[in-house]
């Protein structure tokens, strides 16, 4: 009983002041506790990230589960309230030399950023479920290495225009690819929210996507009516229902086909592999172009962002609604939105002296579409 109390407790002043306590007093740990139900066996990494990679959700479970396989691999039979501190930073430090080192790696320190963030992802359930105590979670005492600034950044109208072209021209599947592109394009959504549409996602008449992305978060977010009409169309050829993006044999896209499209592009344009170009800069090109036209408030609305925030408690104000995005939408496309149709004619609204003003052009990287 004392060892468990020990373990518990986490060592230092506390424990100290228990041990003086019970001198004082006279009696032994085990007298002080004769009665009280022990507490529950501490588990072993290998147990308790069985059970915790069965309790988070997915996209949780494959960013951490390279570094759970690691612990398991190198601390899988010891209890969770064993390893100190330093020996948590030092087994990010052999992470970190033996990362893989890829074109875009950063010396590591992502790879450190993400175990510690999954180890402290593992204590968070120890503490929750009493098997530690919170000032015994050692993984709290680690610190994470500063983020850099990500070298993102919107492409130009030639660089966007030109990768268009080349997708609706190239491939095994230049209808899928340039659908794909342009979803992004238009709705600044992620990778995960791509591949997470479902039929059921679109509304067809309202020209609205409901996008499930990071955080859990969902929204819906406009569309245009050609690109509404082209994945119901799509999706209606490769197999009506379920995941709204597939292959031509009719199985859903995965990841893979991302890697597909800029390995593709990568090979043509050389600026693109040499940049490490993804489809995050696709999100990155619309929301400034949004954000230059129709302000910071209706770009963090088109981004899906949600009301926390660094930039102040002035965003409490700012916000816009999805008819605010659909005229965004709306200019960008150069097609008609019936939200923002609504929003136009007062039905919504009153009118405001702005929505009276001439939208901006649509980019030229847009472009018509090529499917």
């Amino acid at each position: 009983m004392a060892d468990d109390v020990a373990r518990r407790l986490g060592g230092g002043a506390e424990l100290e002041a228990v041990r003086f306590l019970i001198d004082r007093l006279g009696v032994s740990a085990e007298e002080v506790f004769k009665g009280v139900t022990p507490s529950r066996e501490i588990p072993t990494f290998d147990e308790h990230i069985s059970r915790v990679s069965g309790a988070v959700a997915e996209g949780t479970r494959r960013v951490y589960g390279t570094y759970w396989r690691k612990i398991v691999e190198v601390w899988g039979d010891r209890r969770i309230d064993e390893p100190s501190p330093m020996e948590i930073r030092h087994l990010a430090e052999f992470i970190k030399k033996n990362v893989v080192v890829r074109r875009n790696s950063r010396g590591g320190r992502t790879a450190v950023e993400h175990f510690i963030s999954a180890m402290r992802c593992l204590y968070s359930y120890a503490v929750a479920d009493g098997l530690i105590s919170e000032t015994a979670n050692p993984a709290a005492r680690v610190a994470k290495p500063r983020r850099l600034a990500s070298t993102r950044r919107a492409l130009s109208d030639n660089q966007l225009a030109t990768i268009n072209k080349i997708v609706a021209n190239s491939g095994n599947d230049p209808r899928l690819d340039s659908i794909l592109l342009r979803l992004h394009e238009e709705t600044a959504c992620r990778r995960g929210g791509a591949l997470a549409l479902q039929r059921e996602d679109l509304d067809l008449d309202g020209c609205l996507v409901q996008l499930r992305e990071k955080g859990e978060t969902v929204r819906w977010q406009p569309i245009s009516p050609t690109l509404a009409r082209s994945l119901a169309q799509l999706n209606k050829d490769r197999g009506s229902g379920g995941q709204l993006l597939r292959y031509r044999n009719g199985a859903p896209i995965t990841r893979r086909r991302y890697d597909y499209i800029w390995q593709r592009l990568g090979k043509s344009l050389p600026w693109i592999a040499a940049q490490q170009v993804s489809t995050h800069w696709l999100r990155h090109t619309t929301l400034t172009w949004v954000e230059r036209n129709f302000g910071y408030g209706i770009a963090r609305a088109y981004a899906g962002h949600d009301g926390r925030s660094a930039a102040g408690t002035t965003t409490t104000y700012v916000k816009a609604d999805i008819y605010e995005v659909a005229r965004a939408l709306s200019a960008l496309c150069g097609e008609k939105h019936p939200l923002a149709a609504e929003l136009a004619s007062g039905t919504v609204r009153p009118r405001l002296p702005r929505d009276s003003g001439d939208a901006p052009a649509a980019p030229s990287w847009l472009g018509e579409p090529q499917f």
